[in-house]
């Protein structure tokens, strides 16, 4: 069969594909190739990593008829299921991480799942957007990283997924510092609109990654027989550093959640204060228009009528009766501010 290529893939949806020997150098293999070392795979040395579009309509076929992977992988695939964990299954490792899409722009929806299966001789990670995680470890392999087994493979695909959060919360934080700057110049024009689309974005990464800590640790209680202390060691060190990264994004939310309240506070405090204006412009002008009403009936008896100095006490009336009034509205926004 001909391996032409279609949406960044070949016919069996595969986007790129490394062997590694046991000192974990890399060399770039095909469907073709891996169909070949999946084969002979319990006499090769080394591991083979197969990367996947799911998008492709042939893929999930090929996986099944070839790659003879666990039943959970492929029901997680079905199931859509994005909940971050990592399961043993026949000594094989099943894993869900959720990443970031390749042209992130701090969008909730911009967040994606990656499923992979891994074990002793075998590593097989499926999406359907391209994600930043898997693509940055796809690069490094290609420039000669070395990795000698598939769980070293695992942990550097953790330590660039740790790279990219960490990123990610560095650039919320210079978004919220920029904000926080506006907000002190007294500037409010839509920060309300990006304070709570960040908190959005930080409150669904850490949703969608918070599980992922606890599914390793298990791992890490009750490790397949093929995993090597070092490995281990790696993979406890993964976990520390998606804790602390989990930490800083529930620090930044609460940050964002006191800049939302004094930006709330500040735009009551401003309607609060246009209020008083328009209440105190009718108050001054409801005496002028209530004796206006009463000498513009057009009716017999009306006071002053015949005087020649009604106008003036008419005016002198209205003063008085608007200056008590403004008195009156005044202090009772003294009262209120001393209080």
């Amino acid at each position: 069969m001909p391996t032409s290529t279609a949406y960044g893939a070949d016919y069996s949806g595969l986007i790129c594909g490394f062997r590694f020997d046991p000192d974990g150098q890399s060399v770039t293999v095909g469907s073709d190739e891996a169909l070949a070392w999946l084969s002979r795979s319990e006499s090769a040395d080394g591991f083979i990593w197969l990367h996947f579009n799911l998008a492709h309509a042939t893929t999930e076929k090929w996986l099944r008829e070839h790659a003879a992977l666990s039943e959970v992988f492929h029901e997680s695939i079905r199931s859509g299921s994005r909940s971050t964990r990592v399961e043993m299954e026949d000594e094989t490792l099943v894993a869900v991480f959720n990443d970031v899409h390749y042209d992130f722009d701090f969008e909730p929806s911009d967040i994606s799942t990656l499923w992979l299966s891994v074990d002793q001789r075998l590593v097989v990670s499926a999406r359907i957007q391209p994600l930043r995680s898997i693509d940055r470890l796809r690069l490094a392999v290609k420039r000669g990283t070395r990795l000698r087994s598939t769980v070293e493979l695992l942990v550097h695909l953790m330590h660039d997924q740790g790279d990219v959060l960490v990123g990610i919360v560095r650039s919320a934080t210079e978004r919220v510092d920029a904000l926080e700057d506006q907000l002190l110049a007294g500037r409010v024009e839509k920060r309300r609109a990006n304070l709570g689309s960040l908190r959005r974005l930080l409150v669904r990464l850490q949703r969608l990654l918070a599980p992922e800590p606890a599914a390793l640790f298990r791992l890490l209680q009750k490790p397949p027989a093929w995993i090597s202390e070092g490995d281990l060691q790696d993979l406890r060190q993964s976990t520390e550093e998606f804790n602390v990264t989990l930490i800083d994004m529930a620090a930044l939310q609460e940050r964002i959640k006191l800049l939302q309240e004094e930006i709330a506070g500040q735009v009551a405090e401003e309607n609060n204060r246009s209020l008083f204006v328009l209440t105190v412009v009718t108050v001054l002008a409801l005496p002028i228009n209530i004796i206006a009403g009463l000498l513009g009936m057009n009716v017999g008896g009306i006071p002053l009528a015949e005087s020649h100095f009604g106008f003036w006490i008419v005016v002198a009336i209205i003063v008085t009766f608007t200056v008590v009034a403004g008195w009156f509205s005044l202090r009772g926004k003294s009262k209120r501010e001393q209080s």
